[in-house]
């Protein structure tokens, strides 16, 4: 009987051992809540001090707080480390504010972040500055980019599009009023054509109007063809596409200066230099044009194509340079880009603020993407596996640069949205001979309320 229960206490461990890996490695989520949140909890508190002292962020205490603690103690005064705020757990990992001390700055706890991930025992630490003398760290417990889960709450809006997932556990949102161009690259099956219908379908919900140009013969913008209010299948139909929003961007200067040339008492306030500053009722909508493999804007076999492509490029750059205080948005995707495409390509590249690089399939797309604008985000990029489609790199003008993933969308649910809001889309009449055809949806036959019955004489 012993030995029977000395064999059933053995499996019971054994099965709890073999349930918690299985659990961490196929339910990481579950696993952090249930075990590695306490532990990580209990190893930041025990060791908080001392932890600390090893990264060389604890400083000397002040003068009065020595007399103290040695007119009451009587023991040896230690280094004091940086104040810690209340522990906050999330589904997802910790986090906390430090108050820094005196001659401290935020990058030296961010230098540090890799020692507290090993003390810790989670998978990464992330230092946000927050105020003079206030950085919060963010504690992950998991890999959140193996599995994508977008946060509950995510701070959407006009024009914010929550697309993809931080490697920190943040939501990535797509701001068009903070960054209104963007370049968006990746090689095929690296995931762009998934960011783009997050994208797109973030769009649909909101009274914007959406251009789409696709030379791969609409493939990948024809199945949201409800939702759009223009779209161009082969470069011909984009070149006589392109100048119409040129002049609706011009027609909106116009509409702005109008605006503009109003009697001297006028308020401040009413006076404006884009559209957001018109009267609602006055505000015409914000266009956002998406070009997918905008290479095939640039390619010319012909003499006469050379200069249809110098057209339009020259209006995508003109769209750019202007189209942001008109409320004209850019969302440029392509396998490469770079100069080698031609006239006016690098120039064009320079006026996305925004870089999104998935896997590509040489450095150099990595950096024409990433390497004017963060440097160290190039090597990131070119170390992105062929078997986690949607990882990609995002980087601004301001050097700042993180991992992200976009969460898996189907293209029956992304088109299925596109019918739904399809009367959301405001009315351009400049864009009506470009809008694409729809088929109309086949109406299943309803069955008969009651089965016929022959009749009988």
């Amino acid at each position: 009987m012993t030995d029977l229960v000395t064999w059933a206490e053995l499996g019971g461990s054994l099965a709890a051992i073999g349930g918690a890996a299985y659990a961490r490695h196929a339910h990481p989520a579950a696993y952090w809540s249930a075990v590695g949140l306490p532990v990580s909890m209990a190893r930041l508190l025990a060791s908080y001090s001392s932890t600390m002292d090893a990264c060389g962020l604890t400083v000397e205490p002040s003068r009065w707080r020595a007399l103290a603690v040695k007119a009451t103690t009587r023991r040896e005064v230690r280094p004091v480390p940086p104040r810690r705020g209340m522990i906050r757990p999330t589904t997802t990992g910790l986090r906390f504010r430090l108050r820094l001390a005196p001659g401290q700055e935020p990058a030296d706890v961010a230098a540090s972040a890799e020692r507290l991930r090993h003390a810790w025992g989670v998978h990464a630490v992330y230092v946000r500055d927050v105020k003079p003398g206030v950085v919060e760290l963010r504690l992950v417990g998991f890999d959140v980019l193996r599995k994508v889960r977008m946060p509950r709450r995510v701070d959407a809006g006009p024009l914010r599009v929550p697309v993809a997932l931080r490697e920190d556990a943040t939501a990535f949102v797509r701001d068009y009023q903070a960054v209104p161009h963007e370049l968006v690259l990746g090689a095929t099956l690296s995931g762009k054509s998934m960011y783009l219908r997050n994208l797109l379908t973030g769009l649909a919900a909101q009274p914007v109007v959406l251009v789409g140009i696709d030379c791969k013969r609409g493939v990948e913008l024809a199945p949201f063809a409800p939702r759009l209010s223009a779209l161009a299948t082969d470069p011909e139909q984009a070149a006589h596409l392109l100048p119409v929003l040129v002049k609706e961007m011009e027609d909106r200067y116009d509409l702005i200066k109008a605006r503009q040339g109003i009697a001297p008492g006028t308020p401040d306030e009413e006076i404006t230099s884009d559209i957001w500053g018109l009267p609602e009722d006055e505000r015409p909508a914000p266009v956002v044009l998406f070009v997918d493999e905008v290479a095939e804007l640039f390619l010319v076999a012909t003499r006469k194509e050379e200069e249809r492509r110098d057209e339009m490029v020259t209006q995508l750059i003109r769209l750019a340079q202007l189209g942001r205080a008109a409320g004209i948005y850019l969302e440029v995707c392509g396998q490469r880009f770079g100069a080698e495409l031609g006239k006016g390509a690098t120039m064009l590249r320079a006026q996305l603020t925004g870089r999104v690089c998935h896997r590509v399939n040489d450095e150099a797309s990595a950096k024409m993407a990433l390497g004017d604008i963060a440097p160290e985000a190039v090597y990131a990029a070119c170390a992105i596996a062929p078997e986690l489609p949607g990882l990609a790199v995002v980087g601004d003008t301001s050097g700042g640069w993180s991992r992200i993933r976009t969460p898996y969308l189907s293209l029956g649910d992304a088109a299925a949205t596109c019918r739904e809001t399809a009367d959301l889309a405001p009315d351009v009449p400049a864009l009506t001979p470009f809008r694409p055809y729809v088929p109309p949806v086949p109406v299943k036959a309803s069955e008969p309320l009651a089965a016929p019955h022959p009749v009988t004489e």
